[in-house]
């Protein structure tokens, strides 16, 4: 398992470095297509035939194992992402050519993204499940949000933007050789009976409605992606390297919070939840009225701190009560419903920042998360049906 998580940990750092590079790379080839609208279709693309897939393992009966859909996502990845990286350098890759890399490279993304986590969650057990999600946490915000942002920001200002494709590649080679090596080949999909994730969460109405709630947790997120690389050039007056430290600071925070999630186990999981909600939607108003690059690299710290334990907890009551054969579809399903969020607010992220401008926008996300407040309290606070964890078992 241990060369399981270092694998998802370089994975993501060339995953992290594109957050910076990609928003960076279109604003060099988005032509007369406004700024904004360019951001979203290229931070939407590698969700949209993900998605599909994803849905098929999740709603339907298709089962496959989690080994293989993770050795697609990194195949396919590697060559796609490649083949970019050879365009943008030679100075050939175009908007369109972009757009379409990152819709087909990324196919496998959500269920190759679940597969990590049934993996490494299996390996250890029932009773080391949640410490695995706290690692796979800590794994995704020090990668995302702290080394990959900060070394894309450097690669972006020294070589090229285009450049950051090549380490994404490269991180899922690493990925997959860390996959062939110590995941056993043999199959490993479930032979219980095949029920759909949709019918196996209705057994669980607490869960179902917090994947509703997180499903408007991270769509309301979404514009502050596009609004933050014109925050940081238009506001901050910085370039691309105060982009890579905003997000580093981000995953400054989140790295804290993410390596104190083990200290949470014991917490009522539920409200907590809620809490994270809460305090989160104060971070992008904040940013709104934040001028300073130094201080809203402390706002973006905070955000990242209060934000980073809402996943691995999320996903620990997730599948506290759940039989081996019922975690592919469910944990599948849930990370789609989750993620499924990301291109549709990025969708409305585009316009939206366009209409309100930056600073407008910001204040938006941040309100509408406030507004989420009540309703998730009351979907995810309300009475547990007899068998309903209320929180996860240490």
């Amino acid at each position: 398992m241990a060369g399981l998580l270092l694998g998802d940990l370089l994975a993501n750092v060339g995953t992290g470095m594109i957050i910076v590079a990609m928003p960076v790379q279109t604003l060099s080839l988005h032509g007369t297509v406004p700024k904004a609208i360019a951001i979203g279709l290229v931070e939407a693309a590698p969700f949209v035939l993900s998605t599909g897939l994803a849905l098929a393992v999740g709603l339907g009966r298709v089962r496959v194992p989690p080994r293989t859909l993770l050795v697609a996502d990194c195949v396919l990845r590697s060559l796609t992402f490649a083949a970019l990286g050879v365009l943008a350098v030679a100075g050939r890759l175009t908007l369109p050519v972009l757009i379409t890399g990152l819709l087909f490279g990324a196919t496998f993304r959500l269920a190759g993204s679940s597969s990590r986590r049934l993996l490494a969650t299996s390996a250890a057990g029932e009773a080391g499940r949640f410490s695995v999600n706290g690692l796979l946490g800590l794994n995704t915000t020090f990668a995302l949000y702290i080394a990959g942002p900060v070394l894309g920001g450097l690669v972006v200002a020294t070589a090229g933007a285009g450049y950051a494709l090549f380490f994404d590649a490269a991180g899922a080679l690493v990925l997959l050789a860390a996959t062939l090596r110590v995941v056993p080949g043999s199959p490993d999909a479930p032979r219980e009976p095949k029920t759909s994730g949709w019918r196996i969460l209705r057994r669980r109405p607490v869960a179902a409605r917090l994947l509703v709630v997180e499903f408007f947790f991270n769509f309301l997120y979404m514009p502050i992606e596009v609004a933050l690389p014109l925050y940081v050039s238009g506001t901050l007056h910085a370039g691309a390297s105060g982009l890579g430290l905003l997000w580093g600071a981000l995953g400054a925070g989140a790295f804290l919070g993410a390596a104190l999630v083990g200290r949470l186990r014991n917490l009522p999981q539920r409200p907590l939840l809620v809490a994270i909600i809460g305090l989160w939607a104060l971070c992008p108003i904040a940013l709104a009225f934040t001028g300073d690059l130094t201080l809203a690299l402390v706002v973006f710290a905070l955000g990242g701190l209060v934000y980073a334990p809402f996943t691995p907890v999320a996903y620990s009551f997730l599948q506290s009560g759940l039989a081996p054969g019922e975690q592919q579809p469910v944990v599948t399903l849930w990370t789609t419903g989750a993620t499924v969020a990301a291109p549709l607010g990025l969708a409305l992220g585009g316009p939206l920042i366009e209409l309100t401008g930056t600073t407008g926008g910001l204040v938006l996300s941040g309100v509408l998360t406030l507004l989420l407040l009540p309703i998730a309290a009351r979907a995810v606070l309300g009475r547990t049906p007899k068998g309903e964890p209320t929180c996860v078992s240490a």
